[in-house]
Formats: structure tokens, C-alpha cells, sequence
């Protein structure tokens, strides 16, 4: 089932799909970046639900697009994150008039899609259809102002491959923090990834000053909307979507420290973080929570995804306004983000009928 978000449907607005395994964290990079390119270039975002298709391996082999909904308008970019959208992805790449794009580094060759977005930690080749990204997109915007009320959050994770995780030690240095701060408001928030035992003896600090929330008490914007009323806020470094929404949000952000475990490249993305200064180590928290310009920096990932895809800088762009529709000669029928066969992005000589390989009829 395809769901728009998109504004009013014209000739002029570019078309994306895109395709989810919907799993949140791969949902939310997807939503991130659609949000960016409807702002930025004015496109019709449009979900695809590609667990709910069966794609033969064939399919993706040999690029044979699947019948799709009838509803969905024919697409200028295709966008696909998660293991589980790659088989449709593939198979929708040859598509006339589109281009296919995937999110974080995939098994199969990048020269079979026009463009990816992969995480910097990934170890791939940067080239001209490849843009690396500190970290993960996310839908956070960064926040023009931050909050003087001595207001702070904590996002809690769990056990991960990435990290040696300890419930004493966070627990610990959660103390240690409000010990410190006793001024300070404090909204501790854990994650489905969050032990029970973790939970419960979180529940127990709850009181005037801390506020304990879990997963099902949360919605959509809850993060956003808690971003935007804190003043410092302090993550597990386990989880890189945490990390990264934080620190997109441009809000001092500190990471609670844990053993890290040798040859992961999430511990290594992290690390490139706390390096280029967007998050401070643990050893740093009174800077963080002084709100010193140490650690200053804010990510934007999503924007400048969103902006090298509809870059003029690349000599062939991934998604671009699209030419208003041709004159009576073409009978209005025209829809192409490319240029015509004839004349690029004006219209096709008089009296000639349009032959844009890229075109498609309504």
C-alpha cells in the first residue's frame, strides 16, 4: 500500500518513492530525507511498502519492474533503505524517467543504482555517485535556539554488538550526573532495547526533578518536541540513530561511556563523531552541561543529502524541478525531469511531436 506526504500533485513536482522494510530506524532515515527534498526541491513523497511484495530474485537481476498500484505516479527518484527494499529497488531501477538510490551500504555492486548514501564508518570509496555521511539521516531538524531552563535529557539503549553493556555502569553515571546538577530537571527516556531489570530500577529515580519514560508512552514528534526543551542532553553510545538525532539537533550532547568492542564499525562511527566534535566523551560532561562551544557542532545530514541529490554541482543531477509541461504540440503530456531529445529544456521544434525517452503519458 503506497502512502503520500506530499503537497498538491502538478507537472512541475518531482515524484519520489519511497521504498520501506518499515523498521523504524530505516523508516526514519527515509523520512528524514524526504522531508529535506520536499522542502528543498518542492517533491511528492510517496511510501512503498516493500515487505508487503514478493520480488523473484530474477526481477531484481534483470531490473523487470513489478506491476505497482495504480495510483502512484510514475517516479523521478526512487529511495530505498534496509535490506528488505533492496530486491524492489533493483527491480524498479531500469524504470523510465527515474533514477534509484539506496540508503547505507547494500551487498550487492553500487553500479547497479544511480546514487547511495552510505555512513562515512561504512569504508566505502567516496566518488561521484556516492556521498558519505557522518552517521545516520534522521528527521531532526536543528534547533534555531536552545533553551536556557536548566532541562536535561537522557536516552537510554541496551545491549548491542557494538558496545559492552552494564546496567551498573550507566546506572552510575546516570546518579553521578543528578548527584552533580541538583539544580537540574532530568527526563530519562529508555528504548525497546532497554533491559527490564534496567527499567524497573530506572522507575525507582522517578521523583520531582526525573521524569522516566519508556517506548510505549512516547509518539512520533516526542523526541523532537523533548530535543527542543532541553538544554543537555546525554546518550548510550550504542545506538548510532540516537546518537546522531541528538546531535542533529544541535543541543550539547555527551555520551555515557561503555566499553567498546574491537572491529565495529558502529564504535568507529561514533568515534568519528566525538572526534569531529559533534558529541563529548564522558570525561567531558561539565562542558556539555555548561553548554561550552567545545563541543558546538551540529549535523544536518539529511539537508545536505537532500541538497547533493538536487545538486547542479553534479553533472548529472539525481532529482531536479521538472520542465513544465511541452505546448499543444506534445498535447500537454509531458512529465520529464530530463531534458528532450531536441532542444534540452525547451520545447521540441513546431509541428514535431515530443520523442523524450524519458517522457510518459498521464
Amino acid at each position: 500500500m503506497a502512502k503520500s506526504e506530499s503537497r498538491t500533485q502538478d507537472a512541475s513536482t518531482p515524484v519520489v518513492w519511497l521504498l520501506t522494510d518499515s523498521k523504524p530506524g530505516h523508516r526514519n532515515q527515509l523520512k528524514g530525507l524526504g522531508n529535506r527534498l520536499r522542502v528543498l526541491t518542492g517533491a511528492s513523497t510517496y511510501w512503498v511498502d516493500a515487505s508487503a511484495m514478493k520480488i523473484p530474485l530474477w526481477r531484481a537481476v534483470l531490473g523487470s519492474p513489478p506491476r505497482m498500484q495504480e495510483s502512484l505516479p510514475r517516479p523521478d527518484l526512487v529511495v530505498a533503505a534496509g535490506s528488505g527494499t533492496h530486491r524492489l529497488l533493483l527491480a524498479l531501477r531500469k524504470l523510465r524517467g527515474s533514477r534509484s538510490l539506496v540508503i547505507m551500504k547494500p551487498a550487492f555492486p553500487l553500479s547497479l543504482v544511480s546514487g547511495a548514501l552510505i555512513p562515512a564508518h561504512d569504508r566505502v570509496h567516496p566518488g561521484p555517485r556516492v556521498l558519505l555521511t557522518e552517521g545516520v539521516l534522521n528527521t531532526i531538524t536543528p534547533l534555531a535556539r536552545i533553551t536556557e531552563k536548566r532541562e536535561a535529557l537522557l536516552l537510554i539503549g541496551g545491549p548491542s554488538p557494538h558496545f559492552d553493556w552494564d546496567d551498573d555502569v550507566v546506572l552510575g553515571q546516570i546518579s553521578h550526573l543528578i548527584g552533580h546538577y541538583p539544580d537540574w530537571r532530568w527526563t530519562i527516556s529508555t528504548s525497546r532495547r532497554t533491559p527490564e531489570p534496567m527499567r524497573e530500577r530506572l522507575d525507582e529515580m522517578a521523583g520531582l526533578r526525573i521524569t522516566v519514560v519508556h517506548p510505549d508512552e512516547t509518539h512520533e514528534d516526542w523526541l523532537s518536541h523533548q530535543l527542543s526543551a532541553s538544554r543537555a542532553v546525554w546518550v548510550t553510545p550504542d545506538s548510532m540513530s540516537m546518537v546522531c538525532e541528538a546531535a542533529t539537533s544541535g543541543v550539547p550532547t555527551g555520551l555515557f561511556e561503555l566499553p567498546a568492542r574491537s572491529g565495529s564499525r558502529v564504535v568507529e562511527g561514533v568515534e568519528r563523531l566525538v572526534r569531529s566534535g559533534y558529541v563529548a566523551q564522558w570525561t567531558d560532561h561539565a562542558s556539555v552541561m555548561a553548554g561550552r562551544a567545545d563541543h558546538d557542532r551540529s549535523l544536518w545530514e539529511a539537508n545536505r543529502a537532500a541538497r547533493w541529490i538536487s545538486s547542479s554541482v553534479a553533472t548529472n543531477p539525481l532529482l531536479s524541478p521538472r520542465v513544465a509541461p511541452w505546448p499543444s504540440n506534445c498535447g500537454g503530456r509531458v512529465r520529464s525531469i530530463f531534458s528532450c531529445q531536441y532542444t534540452g529544456r525547451v520545447p521540441p521544434p513546431s509541428g514535431k511531436s515530443c520523442r523524450c525517452e524519458n517522457s510518459f503519458s498521464n
